[in-house]
């Protein structure tokens, strides 16, 4: 039964009807480019095959009732403008989007994103959301569309979820391409498809989810999203786009901060290069440094998280870096196929030889956006 599938018969069980459709939204890995979203910075991801997949049918009596298989179902009027848990992300799209002549709606949610792996479990189900209302209420779903429904699903995320995220995860969920990743510039709006095919290359983007759930409404996202804005007033920039590693910070945090978001940046930029010239191996230093500079300077990885990063360099990774928020979550090996295996084995027995959650694994090929399935 395929995930729509699923969500269909999820709604027929819980409302007693058929969904007016179903609609998808896929999981992310970011390549390079990480907590520099809300820095005016450059980032990289790629969507994955993974979904949220959310079947809708509209109602007209302020009633929201959201349904999944992996949480509790919530009912709530939509009218009282709050909500606590996961349903948080689902109404606060409704109440951001405000989309044309929807009072209510029965929503069944089926998704294969891992939760709590930093692959964006979250920014999936928002956009799905998005896409399904803007579909039945004839908001445009071009480009520009697209852009105000990820803006309004960054709302949704910042004022009723709780949770001080920039933006990346929610644009490349919306704009994703199969076989390319997505070069997105939080300075101007702007963005690139850059052709990535790894399979074609004999290359594998392998994710390990270290069984550690992060959880980026608990704080520590947001106090390193303080600290960027402080040492970005410290200097009195815009951004730290526009800022050099060389600019004098006394605060010793507040210049590792600075110096993994500017490094971060320039690392980006080489990426991209590099993608464009179909030099897909040669990432492997990039995506070293900035696992080292997230660890050492932004500091938000942790031993299960660095333990795996470890074992697939030893392993014959050609590069390898922790993914998303941090504090947990997941890591990302670039692999030569034929080394796939023995990198999996290396992780799953450094995560066993020092006790840590037994790590699961998937293959990132990079994926198209939100849409009616």
């Amino acid at each position: 039964m395929t995930l729509a599938e699923t969500a269909r018969a999820l709604f027929a069980t819980e409302f007693g009807t058929e969904p007016e459709g179903c609609w998808c939204a896929p999981g992310r890995v970011n390549l390079i480019g990480e907590h520099v979203d809300y820095a005016g910075g450059l980032c990289l991801p790629m969507a994955i095959p993974q979904i949220t997949v959310v079947a809708v049918r509209r109602r007209s009596d302020h009633l929201l009732r959201v349904r999944s298989s992996g949480f509790d179902g919530v009912d709530l009027d939509l009218r009282d403008r709050h909500v606590d848990g996961w349903a948080a992300y689902v109404a606060g799209v409704i109440w951001t989007l405000d989309p044309p002549g929807l009072t209510g709606a029965d929503i069944a949610v089926a998704s294969d994103v891992p939760v709590g792996a930093g692959l964006s479990s979250s920014a999936a189900l928002e956009t799905s959301v998005a896409v399904a209302l803007a579909d039945l209420c004839g908001l445009p779903l071009g480009d520009d569309g697209r852009d105000r429904l990820a803006a309004a699903c960054v709302r949704a995320e910042n004022d009723y979820a709780g949770a001080p995220t920039g933006g990346l995860d929610q644009r490349i969920a919306l704009h994703a391409r199969p076989g390319h990743a997505l070069l997105l510039d939080f300075a101007d709006g702007s963005s690139e498809h850059i052709p990535f095919d790894a399979e074609a290359r004999g290359l594998t983007v392998l994710v390990v989810d270290t069984g550690t759930g992060h959880e980026l409404a608990d704080g520590q996202y947001g106090q390193r999203r303080r600290e960027v804005e402080d040492v970005t007033r410290l200097l009195g920039v815009e951004s730290l786009r526009d800022a050099s590693s060389a600019d004098p910070i006394d605060d010793p945090v507040l210049r590792r901060r600075a110096r993994h978001v500017i490094d971060e940046i320039a690392r980006v930029q080489e990426a991209a290069e590099l993608l464009r010239a179909g030099r897909i191996r040669d990432l492997g230093p990039l995506l070293d440094a900035s696992h080292r500079s997230l660890r050492d300077d932004f500091e938000v990885s942790c031993l299960e998280l660095d333990t795996a990063v470890d074992a697939a360099v030893a392993a014959g990774a050609l590069g390898a870096r922790m993914v998303g928020g941090g504090f947990g979550g997941s890591a990302i090996a670039l692999c030569e196929d034929n080394r796939v295996d023995s990198v999996r084995q290396a992780v799953a027995d450094a995560a066993a030889q020092r006790d840590l959650p037994a790590p699961t694994f998937l293959r990132a090929t990079a994926s198209g956006g939100a849409r009616r399935c």
